[in-house]
């Protein structure tokens, strides 16, 4: 084993978890199991400028290939590993090979969710936007004046939906909630953030459920919706959701609840073994939680390598997110989750708004839609600890730096 970390993932946690050890000149041998043919590369651009034609593959990729031999990283394209041995301390690999591991690492990150066959999920037409291929695939199908339907109102669906009505499709959403973003975000942004799709000329429908899709020849061409109403179609992009990619670990014995169970060092139910990003099920404020961002993929990663290379600094989660639709750039800091009451405030410049939530009286999270300010204010007061005057927030004429005093 010689001290071998193999990691079992290829995105953005794999790689943050193996650049901060060699960056912190932990020189054990590691081995990377990345079951796609690319080396690791941003996903966030792909439903939003890779899809527009305005980034290309390679200016995606976080190093290019020189950098895995001069930093001694063993990566091995399109193999996955089909069994963990955590008695043996191996892994089976797709060609049959094993390799043994002093500690392992599960970055596998989370599936989007598909529709079923016996509704028309598996018509030609039909997409989810997972990895580059599927985002080259639906680019083809993205030609001016052809009819999409998005099925699912959270934050991918509203920025592929963006993206197609910015290159001249019509397009139409249903969401079976009763509002967009309902999982994610206050009433007062979904209303933002619905106005900002109608005054594009997207048509939003919530509470609104799908009942099936009809096709053509093996290819979709219309969907039945839940109210009896027929819509004509050419391509249908889905955005469910996801599902977290846990089933390896389990199968390895590890603790795992849509996710891999781990504490606040990364480690799962076997010390030998961690978990990072969108795989993992991470303490938080009294809660068990997935985060699923870029964000915490580095953090995390980041915090899980220091740990492996002797630190004992715990992961401190900070959330942030944010969400590319039109010329709107949403930036989220905190995580609204139970929040009881919120306050809109208005910024200075025309279009940019904020949306500060609170529970029980305390600050939990800013949703700054065009408000670089009150992003970066929120953050702040956030990460401090601190709920800012309530009559100083709610005056838009108010400086935010003064909330930070």
């Amino acid at each position: 084993m010689s001290g071998r970390l193999v990691v079992i993932g290829g995105g953005q946690a794999a790689f943050a978890l193996v650049a901060k050890l060699r960056a912190l000149n932990d020189q054990r041998p590691i081995t990377v199991i990345a079951a796609e043919a690319s080396l690791p590369y941003q996903r966030p651009p792909l439903s939003k400028k890779y899809l527009l034609g305005e980034l290309t593959l390679d200016r995606l990729l976080y190093r290019p290939e020189t950098w895995y031999a001069e930093h001694q990283v063993d990566i091995r394209l399109s193999t996955t590993v089909t069994r963990v041995d955590r008695v043996a301390r191996e892994v089976t690999l797709s060609d049959g090979s094993k390799l043994g591991y002093e500690t392992l690492a599960f970055a596998t990150g989370a599936t989007p969710r598909r529709l079923p066959a016996s509704i028309g999920g598996d018509l030609a037409g039909v997409y989810v936007v997972r990895d580059y291929r599927d985002a080259d695939q639906l680019a083809e199908e993205m030609k001016p004046g052809r009819r999409v339907l998005v099925v699912g109102g959270g934050y991918i669906g509203l920025e592929a939906a963006a993206v197609a009505r910015s290159l001249g499709l019509e397009v139409t959403v249903i969401e079976m909630a009763d509002r967009i973003l309902q999982r994610v975000a206050s009433a007062a942004t979904s209303a933002i953030v619905r106005d900002i799709h109608r005054s594009h000329g997207v048509d939003i429908r919530e509470r609104m459920g799908l009942h099936r899709l009809i096709g053509d020849n093996g290819r979709v061409s219309a969907a039945e919706l839940a109210d009896g109403s027929v819509v004509p179609v050419d391509v249908v992009i889905v955005g469910i959701g996801v599902t977290a990619n846990d089933a390896l670990a389990h199968g390895a014995g590890l603790e795992t609840a849509n996710g891999i169970i781990v504490d606040r060092y990364g480690r799962t139910s076997d010390p030998a073994t961690f978990a990072m990003g969108d795989c993992a099920v991470l303490p938080w404020q009294d809660m068990r939680i997935r985060l699923e961002s870029v964000q915490n993929a580095v953090d995390q990663a980041e915090a899980v390598a220091a740990i492996i290379a002797g630190g004992t600094n715990p992961y401190d989660p900070h959330p942030w997110f944010w969400s590319d639709q039109y010329d709107v750039k949403l930036q989220i800091a905190g995580f609204g989750l139970g929040h009881d009451e919120t306050l809109v405030r208005p910024g200075q410049r025309e279009g940019s708004v904020s949306v500060w939530y609170f529970r029980e009286g305390k600050l939990i999270a800013v949703d700054a839609i065009n408000d670089a300010k009150a992003y970066v204010t929120g953050k702040k007061l956030l990460e401090a600890g601190k709920t800012p005057d309530r009559k100083v927030l709610a005056d838009p004429q108010s400086d935010l730096k003064a909330l930070l005093g």
